[in-house]
């Protein structure tokens, strides 16, 4: 079989392709190589600045072009090198070398790939490419997601609604208020993420510069690398390192990404639960089929969707955590493999982003439902009336108001009414605790 969306074994490159397309830049192996041409480019023309041969300014602009014009074509020379060499990075060395011959730099090929080992490449390619996905995709989808829960807290911060703790009825809260309990974790949990540096590793084959400077002993390789990973590259390098990067930033950027995915599960939960307590209707499309047997239904099938793409994502994320900053002595090539997958874990992510926001636009509060709710449960403002006969030294009020709402009888107003009634205390207080009631007792919001 050809490869085509229908037969693509990951559903992710087959039925999610048209949604995860703008990730191919980023996680494909064409934008691996390309990052990689790229370092070695940018590595290349550093040389150069650091004057250990002649490189005409001129040049500068032409080198770039080669991984900014870089095309599938390409790509598919460097895997076609790779079938001799057996080995990815050469092959990418390879495909630098014949470009810098077409711009006549013919007496300066043994200057790309000077020193390093292919790690050097990995190392800064691949959290070149997952900062970018992350600051291009990701930071955008993840605070439109925020902006829009914001939007529905300001939008609903007037309407009360029954809480429930223990999934029992319990003190009435602001269904605004509780939207913006997802927007404040995720910020916080945001701020995290961005907090975390993209780090690298660029020092040679086993961290210590050894081949450059045996070359070039007088030269201070350390703070080039700096200068060249830090400034060039604009991620942050790691001065003690074996032959690859520690992986311990990355590992707390898919650990706070997990956190993240944990709230929208959460999230995810509690609309599918309001959905389907009919606080939310979902916007209908004409020609849409939510059951091949009953024809009522309208599932809440994109805040499913969000759940499962989110489990998946941090199952992945779990084990990319885990397992990438452990390698045996100065290197094991385990990262090597698991690398080649984080972008799995991020399309799952992207997904249920997308889900949650095209769930979220279907949304119709159905507050006729929230009144009805707080109005047949009229027992959750003992809470309220016992703290204020608390305040007025009335004696034992709590378990006043234990014996009648756990007496079995539905209590609704003229039940609370005249228990209110039968109390000992002032007209004028009577008055202001029958002031109260499911639909104003919601605290301050």
């Amino acid at each position: 079989m050809q490869l085509q969306s229908l037969t693509a074994i990951s559903p992710l490159d087959g039925r999610y392709r048209k949604q995860l397309e703008e990730l191919a830049p980023y996680f494909s192996e064409f934008a691996l190589i390309r990052y990689r041409v790229l370092v070695e480019i940018e590595y290349f023309i550093a040389l150069g600045e650091q004057k250990l041969f002649t490189l005409p300014k001129t040049q500068v602009g032409a080198l770039r072009k080669i991984y900014q014009e870089f095309t599938v074509e390409n790509a598919q020379l460097i895997k076609e090198t790779e079938k001799v060499t057996n080995h990815d990075v050469k092959a990418v060395e390879y495909f630098v070398k014949n470009e810098l011959k077409g711009l006549g730099l013919e007496d300066k090929l043994e200057w790309v790939h000077f020193g390093l080992t292919s790690q050097d490449v990995n190392n800064t390619a691949t959290p070149l490419f997952w900062k970018e996905a992350i600051e291009h995709v990701y930071m955008p989808a993840i605070a439109n997601l925020v902006l829009q829960l914001k939007k529905f807290g300001k939008q609903w911060i007037k309407i009360p609604m029954l809480a429930r703790t223990h999934g029992q009825p319990a003190s009435p809260t602001i269904l605004g208020k509780e939207i913006l309990v997802f927007a404040e974790r995720l910020e916080g949990q945001v701020k995290l993420l961005g907090d975390i540096p993209f780090a690298a590793k660029f020092g040679g084959a086993t961290g210590n510069f050894n081949a450059h400077h045996v070359a070039f002993p007088k030269i201070n390789w350390g703070k080039f690398g700096d200068k060249f990973v830090n400034n060039t590259l604009g991620l942050q390098r790691m001065k003690y390192t074996t032959q690859i990067e520690h992986y311990d930033n990355i590992a707390a950027q898919f650990d706070t990404l997990k956190r993240i995915n944990t709230i929208l599960i959460d999230f995810s939960r509690d609309i599918w639960q309001y959905i389907s307590m009919d606080y939310f209707k979902q916007k209908i499309k004409a020609n849409e089929v939510g059951s091949s047997a009953m024809p009522h239904k309208v599932n809440p099938i994109d805040f499913e969707n969000a759940e499962g793409n989110l489990g998946l994502a941090n199952a992945l994320f779990e084990h990319l955590s885990a397992k990438l900053p452990i390698s045996r002595l100065q290197r094991d090539l385990t990262d090597s493999t698991v690398l080649r997958n984080v972008g799995v874990p991020f399309s799952h992510s992207i997904l249920a982003l997308k889900s949650l926001a095209k769930g979220m636009d279907k949304l119709i509060l159905n507050e006729a439902k929230l009144h009805d709710d707080l109005e047949n449960n009229w027992a959750v403002i003992a809470e309220a009336i016992q703290t204020v006969l608390r305040r007025e030294n009335y004696p034992q009020p709590y378990e006043a108001l234990k014996a009648l709402t756990r007496g079995g009888e539905q209590i609704t107003q003229k039940t609370m009414h005249k228990f209110i009634d039968g109390l000992k205390i002032s007209a004028s207080l009577k008055k202001e605790l029958k002031a109260i009631t499911p639909h104003n007792y919601t605290g301050i919001w």
